[in-house]
């Protein structure tokens, strides 16, 4: 017997670290295409203006790669579907670096955003089912491994410009390299959605009809839209944090290249630590306070005149979203089990909608009012995401604030 649970324990937590290792090769897939847009521009010959066009083809392919990785998970099981996306993410990640003229960058745009959302949603389902079996919240640290992929990314990226490799071969060595990861984790991946224990039919029964009441579908949509405001506040911190300090605070540009820097910084740290907050708070006061920090951090960008005080906001602005998403994904996930790659799929799709439209939304207000007079829209859509958070709130949580009330 002790045998068993051992055996059980370290499968457990080879998943786990199966998980975290897709998780930073999906940020390091996105994180060395990103570091390589502007040597593709030049190889491909086409303006900003095209560009600009050409990635809206990448967000295409990422959404509907989403919604049929969701499918996919809860049919054939994460276990298939992580490592085969995992492979098919690699493999396309050279195609934007071997492209020479703007059709065959649509086409391997189109194509790598298509695997890059199947492997986020699938990675995203499993983390889901690794969270249940744990019987506690492991969620936002799988998410703060993504964003190392990205430092990761940048920095061989950097390393890679550095020995004279163009975009084909930095990408396509890159590619290489994540289908042996995505290959050698596979094994670990679990084989189905397990739990820590054996499913009791009395519990079972009671969770169905109270989805039933609460109306799943209904939640998901809600889950969906939550994750719509909170990613495009993301969204329009990636692309208008270094400008703010640029434009507005008027630093100079090799000071406000960390604008973003601060950003996303906090937003790692904030995840690594989200878990535990998670465990002792529950997920709808991350959510509630998470959204509220947000919203005072950009109201402290709004108004800052003062190079360290905008670095304070945007950082402010990261910790508070830190948590937000991974607890989104996890409710989704959760709600009904059987479906949990369909869920995550819908509030995962609509949520990179989110994160696509920010960076525009924020532009399009800038032909009516300043930079920072735009950042208000995010204060109010963190506002609406902390008063509507109450929709996390589980049977733990109300336990909990009986607890603290002393009934």
């Amino acid at each position: 017997m002790f045998v068993t649970v051992t055996a059980m324990s370290n499968a457990l937590r080879h998943a786990r670290v199966a998980t975290f290792v897709y998780f930073i090769l999906c940020g390091t897939a996105m994180g060395t295409w990103v570091v390589h847009i502007p040597a593709v521009e030049e190889r491909v010959g086409v303006s900003h203006a095209t560009l600009g066009g050409l990635l809206v083809l990448l967000g295409v392919g990422a959404f509907i790669g989403m919604q049929a990785a969701g499918r996919l998970t809860d049919r054939f099981g994460a276990r298939v579907v992580v490592p085969a996306t995992g492979v098919l993410c690699s493999a396309t990640l050279a195609l934007p670096g071997l492209s020479r003229d703007p059709w065959t960058l649509a086409g391997g745009l189109l194509a790598f955003g298509f695997c890059n959302g199947c492997l986020d949603v699938s990675m995203n389902a499993h983390a889901v089912h690794v969270e249940k079996a744990y019987g506690r919240p492991v969620m936002s640290a799988f998410h703060a491994t993504f964003s190392v992929g990205g430092v990761l990314a940048s920095l061989v990226g950097a390393a890679t410009a550095s020995a004279g490799l163009g975009p084909a071969a930095g990408m396509a060595a890159m590619g290489g390299i994540g289908i042996v990861v995505a290959v050698v984790s596979a094994g670990a991946l679990l084989p189905a959605a397990p739990t820590a224990a054996g499913p009791d039919p009395v519990e079972v029964a009671e969770q169905a009809q109270a989805a039933d009441r609460r109306g799943t579908s209904g939640r998901i949509r809600l889950l969906a839209t939550l994750a719509l405001l909170v990613m495009l506040c993301e969204g329009a911190a990636n692309d208008w944090s270094t400008l703010h300090l640029k434009d507005i605070v008027g630093a100079p540009a090799s000071t406000a290249a960390f604008a973003y820097g601060t950003f996303a910084a906090a937003m790692t740290i904030g995840r690594l630590l989200t878990d535990r907050l998670v465990a002792r708070f529950g997920s709808m006061t991350i959510l509630r306070y998470g959204a509220a920090t947000a919203a005072a951090g950009i109201t402290v960008v709004t108004v800052s005149v003062w190079i360290w005080a905008a670095f304070a906001g945007w950082a402010l602005f990261g910790l508070g979203l830190s948590g937000c998403v991974p607890q989104l994904f996890s409710a989704a996930g959760h709600a009904d089990p059987s479906a949990a790659g369909a869920n995550v799929s819908r509030v995962a799709g609509l949520g990179y909608v989110g994160m696509l439209a920010g960076p525009a939304v924020i532009g399009w207000l800038t032909h009516l009012v300043a930079l920072n007079h735009a950042f208000v829209l995010l204060t109010l859509l963190c506002a609406i995401t902390a008063v509507a958070a109450g929709t996390l709130r589980s049977e733990s949580d109300r336990e909990r604030e009986m607890a603290a009330s002393g009934r």
